[in-house]
């Protein structure tokens, strides 16, 4: 949590520098106005609940609820227009924040710590959303050149996924278009849901699990947007599209995010792949995020998926609806490439990989496993970059190539925490064999002295 905090505050220094909102500032302001994502505050709000009694937590919702009432009934008052279901949340973020001070001020001990945890997550969770937009618009300030073509040549081993997707998607209509799009913006919600799950006992036994999946998703936001600096790629929608290829109405694309049509390669996607040509860097817009490589919406998916198996089978069954309806969305809506999944699955099981390690003690088997995982990862970005078009020559020898070695990691995944997790039942002690007592002994001085005649 500390790591984090200072994470933070460095990266709202940096944007600062380029004369962007950091993501404090931006969280800070939605102290008063209007937030971006109330759902988001409601649910990290929820995340933090957990270390509540009931009482406490029926309190917390209901003080939630009530100061959003009073934030909306000013904004009527005042006629303040807001966006549509960006016009609460205030309350869920006050709730976090007085939670926080009370246990500063008035909780000691265990008390204080648990419930300065409990806060601390769901702002980490909060800023999380934040530190995010900020990381793209950061790379969109800094990145001029973008390696698209370097990983749509590279594509061609997998057979262009993101074109078969996005034709699919278009066929679909509006219906499956905002049933993926539901489940694709949904995702930290998601996230909560399971933890919850996980941390359902922290009330009771006054501690959290060694691990979590709230763990596992700040790490992969922590790590994650930095290849973003080191691989920059926009996404075929961008790169080989006009942009809003699924949206109907101009209304629908974000107003700061126009289509970058005058920056792609051409108007190919989804309709037609990009031709098999010799790739290079090209130049592109000063917008468009380049939050493509690895792919985190996969990888924070495959977390969820992950940290769903052992729950009970509606959750396990969620978890994978999951993972199957984001990975048809990133590629359907043309945001990523299939190779960008492929790194981002690799990437998540590294991140788990390491956490679990350090869990246990610095395992000799789970060092492997992260060394390992992060040598297929760095050999992914290097095969992307350095063999594209001999990937995409041979792509019936690197396509199952790319998928063996991500299968390898998987199965070593798979395999190394099964040992791990692995119930070692004691063998049943036999009961002892009950000894008869001794007969009694004969009289000493009977046995030592002759018997006379």
């Amino acid at each position: 949590m500390v790591v984090g905090l200072g994470f933070l505050i460095a990266l709202e220094f940096v944007a600062r520098h380029l004369g962007l909102p950091g993501p404090l500032t931006t969280q800070a302001r939605e102290v008063i106005f209007p937030p971006k994502s109330g759902g988001l505050l409601y649910a990290a709000m929820a995340l933090m609940m957990v270390v509540l009694t009931w009482r406490q937590r029926f309190i917390a919702l209901g003080a939630a609820i009530g100061i959003d009432m009073c934030f909306l009934s000013v904004r009527w008052v005042a006629d303040i227009e807001v966006t549509e279901g960006h016009s609460f949340g205030n309350g869920a973020l006050w709730v976090t924040l007085g939670c926080a001070v009370v246990a500063v001020t008035r909780r000691t001990g265990r008390e204080r710590s648990l419930l300065l945890k409990g806060a601390g997550l769901a702002l980490l969770l909060m800023a999380g959303r934040k530190t995010g937009d900020t990381w793209l618009l950061i790379t969109s300030e800094t990145r001029p050149l973008v390696l698209d073509q370097y990983v749509a040549t590279a594509d061609h081993a997998l057979g262009d996924p993101s074109w078969l997707l996005g034709r699919l998607v278009t066929a679909c209509g509006p219906i499956g278009f905002n049933f993926l799009d539901f489940v694709y913006g949904q995702l930290p919600v998601a996230a909560v849901v399971v933890a919850l799950y996980q941390l359902r006992h922290v009330v009771v036994e006054r501690r959290f699990p060694r691990h979590h999946l709230v763990r596992t998703f700040l790490l992969i936001g922590l790590i994650g947007p930095a290849f973003y600096m080191i691989y920059p790629v926009v996404g075929p929608i961008f790169a080989y599209g006009t942009g809003a290829e699924h949206w109907a109405d101009v209304s629908l694309w974000a107003p700061d995010m126009p289509p970058s049509e005058p920056w792609a390669v051409a108007d190919l996607w989804p309709q037609t792949p990009p031709p098999l040509q010799t790739p290079g860097h090209m130049t592109f817009d000063e917008i468009t995020p380049r939050n493509c490589m690895p792919s985190l919406h996969t990888a924070w998916a495959t977390a969820i998926f992950i940290h769903t198996r052992k729950g009970p089978r509606v959750l396990r069954f969620a978890g994978a609806f999951w993972l199957v309806a984001t990975l048809c969305a990133t590629l359907g809506f043309g945001y990523h490439y299939g190779v960008d999944l492929v790194a981002g699955v690799v990437f998540t099981l590294t991140i788990e990989a390491a956490l679990r390690t350090f869990d246990h003690g610095w395992d000799r088997s789970g060092l492997r496993l992260t060394a390992y995982g992060a040598t297929v990862f760095t050999a992914l970005l290097l095969s992307y970059r350095f063999l594209p078009s001999e990937m995409a020559e041979h792509r019936w020898v690197a396509g199952p190539l790319l998928l063996l070695a991500m299968g390898s990691v998987i199965y070593g995944y798979v395999r190394t925490t099964a040992r791990w997790e692995a119930v070692r039942v004691p063998a049943p002690t036999p009961s002892p064999t009950p000894v008869p007592a001794p007969a009694p002994a004969a009289d000493a001085e009977a046995e030592s002295e002759p018997e006379l005649i």
